[in-house]
């Protein structure tokens, strides 16, 4: 993913004040244009909320909404602490597909998701930790802080989780890698906040989060697979016992 923002590109995407009742369409619109001319490519950074409310000359509120809109029709992704990017388009597709696979037999989809988990995220770390920028490091950094500081904090326990999981994703360095994760997201933020309701869960996975970290600081390959192999045998164990608890809340009781 570039570093490169709208800012950067020259004489690229050139943004007109909007006056209309429906404010957040019609930079919805816009941006849209932006993508589809080629002047907004996969992987460039949109301006800050602040720098898009002024150029469009709208409230806050009708950026975010346009920003929750383009996010809807797949063409953005917003990661916490790294901003708003435009996405190759095809991980909205990916992802819809997969959430009704998952949510047609739930007791099987979410052990699936774990396993799928269990075979693609070994290699990634295993990609990562060779090729990883200090930029990422600091963010793998600041999750596992995060997640030390949120252990009875569900939601910030599981957006720094996740924050993590993307960062080495990114750090691959294969757009394909990156486009499949961001399609799981939502999935695997559901998954996270119900491993994070089985007991120890959240300190089980703290302890392999650290010890990945310090596989991917120290540029080695087969630790940070072999770690991140760890980590994920924890996740589908506790997976298999959300599913049960889930399954046994739902039984009706005499």
């Amino acid at each position: 993913m570039t570093s490169e923002t709208v800012d950067s590109l020259g004489a690229k995407p050139v943004y007109r004040a909007v006056k209309t009742s429906r404010l957040y369409e019609l930079i919805v619109q816009q941006v849209e244009e932006s993508i589809l001319k080629g002047q907004l490519k996969p992987g460039d950074q949109l301006p800050a909320e602040r720098d898009l409310a002024q150029r469009f000359g709208v409230s806050r509120t009708a950026v975010r909404e346009a920003v929750k809109a383009l996010r809807e029709k797949g063409l953005v992704e917003a990661y916490s602490g790294r901003g708003t990017f435009v996405t190759d388009g095809t991980s909205h597709a990916i992802r819809h597909s997969l959430d009704l696979l998952i949510r047609i037999n739930q007791q099987e989809g979410w052990t699936h998701l774990a396993e799928l988990r269990y075979i693609l995220e070994p290699e990634i770390a295993a990609l990562a930790a060779p090729r990883i920028e200090e930029q990422l490091l600091s963010t793998m950094r600041e999750a596992v802080a995060a997640m030390e500081r949120s252990l009875h904090d569900p939601e910030a326990y599981v957006e720094a989780d996740l924050d993590f999981h993307l960062a080495l994703a990114e750090a691959a360095g294969n757009p394909l890698v990156l486009s499949l994760l961001d399609s799981i997201v939502g999935l695997l933020r559901e998954q996270r906040s119900r491993i994070f309701n089985v007991e120890g869960g959240p300190e089980r996975g703290q302890f392999h989060h650290k010890r990945i970290l310090a596989a991917v600081e120290g540029r080695n390959a087969e630790a940070a697979r072999e770690t991140m192999r760890d980590h994920l045998q924890q996740v589908l164990a506790d997976s298999d016992v959300a599913v049960k608890d889930n399954s046994q809340s739902k039984l009706p009781h005499n």
